[in-house]
This record gives C-alpha cells, structure tokens and sequence, in this order.
C-alpha cells in the first residue's frame, strides 16, 4: 500500500507588532490575575509595610536622634525583603499550581510564544514591586523622617525593583521542582530564613558573627548592601560590582536549574 503524504504546511509569519500585542496581552492577563488574587495581591503588598511600621518606625522611635536614619535603613531593606516575596511567589508558587493544574500544557500548545508566558510573570513582579517600594518609601517619608533626594529615591527603587529578577529566576527553578501544595511552604522556608540570616529584619552587625559570614553568601544581602549603599548606609561598604557580580552568579545558577526542569517536564510530557 502505498503511504499517504500530506504537503508540509508553512508556519505563518507573525509580524514584530502582533508578536509585542501577544506579549502584551499575556503581561495584562497574569497582572490582573495577581490584583484578583487577595493572598498573593494583599500579603505581598501589606507585610513588608507591615514590618517596616514595626522595625523601621515604631521601634526607631525610641531613638528620635537617628530615627530618620533609621527609618531609611530599614526602607532598603524592607524593600529587598518585599521584593523578594513578588518575586517567589510570583514565580515559585505560581509556577508550581499551573504545572499541578495542567495550565503549561495548555500554553505549551498555543501558538503563543513561551518567552510571554515567563515575561508576564516578570512583568508583573516588576509592577509589584514597584508598588511596594512607592508605598515604603510614602511611609517611611510621612512617619519615619525619611529623608532622600528625588535621585537617590528613584536610584533605591530602580535597585530593588532590578533586584526582583535574580529571586523570579529563583522562583523559576522551584516552581520546577516544588509540587502545588508544598509550594508555598517551600517558598517560606527558603525566603524567610534567608531574609533573617542576610539582615534584613535587624541590622547585620548586630547579629552574631557567624551570621554576619554566612550572610555574605546569601543573594538578599548583597541586593540590601547595593540598597544601603544607595542611600550611604551600607554596613559593609563594598564595590558594587561585587554585588552584581554575585546576583548575576546566582540568577545564572537558578536558570541553569530552571532550565534542568523545564527539560525534565517535557520529556514526561511529550516523550
């Protein structure tokens, strides 16, 4: 019997202004998703302010000579600490329920590119943190004597927010690797602690000094330090370069992992 051929169909060309209107679309749909969702909308937004109301300003108030400054060193790391959250949550969990929900099979056979899908994500990680850092830096200038010039403002934010996307690719790698339900607890027990030993909650140097070593190979003190120098604060003044240079490291690492298990998925997958 001779076999049945069928002519090859040509891939259509999708246009540049198509393709941003698909990235477009996807970035507005996972944004108001997030706004819909109180847990991840409300916690992410309320417990950075939550704690820095709480470290930055009540507790400063009991030494009104350096409570501006106080207030301040607690908006860069507050803000680190609330970046962080967006971002793996954002990612971590958020990632992990739609591989659980069978939601990536769905996309994967869209004829949407894939880099929407996670560029969405980021997307929305930088709004939020964005929105975080706004509301940080409004209280900590109406009620903790913040004090900063318009440029070092927008320098401390543009810092934070960047510093969003080494923990969304962190996220990345455990929403591959975390099932649906233990997500979050796996999000929590990586995030918190990491947050604590790097000296985000209380100042570094007054944590013992074995914590003091061990923060130097966490990635949220060297956002923090880059935060702290931004704004002259930094408890271990060092060239931001090496900051950078450590985040890039571990972004690459995260990726690599990420990457791992986005191949290890399809395999199951598609064979």
């Amino acid at each position: 019997m001779a076999a049945t051929t069928f002519p090859a169909l040509a891939v259509p060309h999708r246009s540049l202004q198509r393709t941003l209107a698909i990235y477009a679309k996807e970035a507005k749909y996972e944004l108001l998703k997030n706004i819909r969702i109180p847990v991840y909308a409300i916690s992410t937004v309320t417990f950075p302010l939550m704690f820095y109301v709480l470290f930055g300003i009540v507790l400063g108030r009991g030494n009104p000579v350096n409570r501006g400054e106080t207030a301040t060193y607690m908006l860069a790391t507050m803000g680190c600490f609330g970046v962080m959250a967006v971002a793996l949550f954002g990612f971590g969990v958020s990632l992990a329920i739609e591989r659980g929900q069978g939601w990536l099979q769905v996309k994967r056979a869209s004829p949407m590119p894939v880099s929407a899908y996670f560029g969405a994500k980021l997307f929305s990680a930088v709004v939020f943190s964005t929105v975080i850092m706004l509301m940080l830096l409004t209280v900590g200038v109406l009620f903790g004597g913040v004090r900063l010039p318009v440029a070092t403002a927008a320098k401390l934010i543009g810092i934070l927010v960047a510093g969003s996307i080494p923990f969304s690719a962190m996220g990345l790698a455990i929403g591959y690797f975390a099932k649906p339900n233990s997500a979050p607890s796996v999000v929590n027990l990586i995030y918190l602690p990491m947050s604590f030993c790097s000296g985000l909650w209380i100042p570094l140097f007054l944590l013992p000094h074995g914590l003091q070593t061990l923060a130097k190979f966490l990635p949220p003190f060297h956002l923090s330090q880059m935060a702290l120098n931004s704004v002259g604060l930094a408890t271990n003044p060092t060239p931001t370069w090496g900051h950078v240079e450590a985040l890039l490291a571990f972004s690459l690492l995260c990726l690599g992992l990420a990457a791992w298990g986005y191949r290890r998925d399809e395999g199951k997958t598609y064979g």
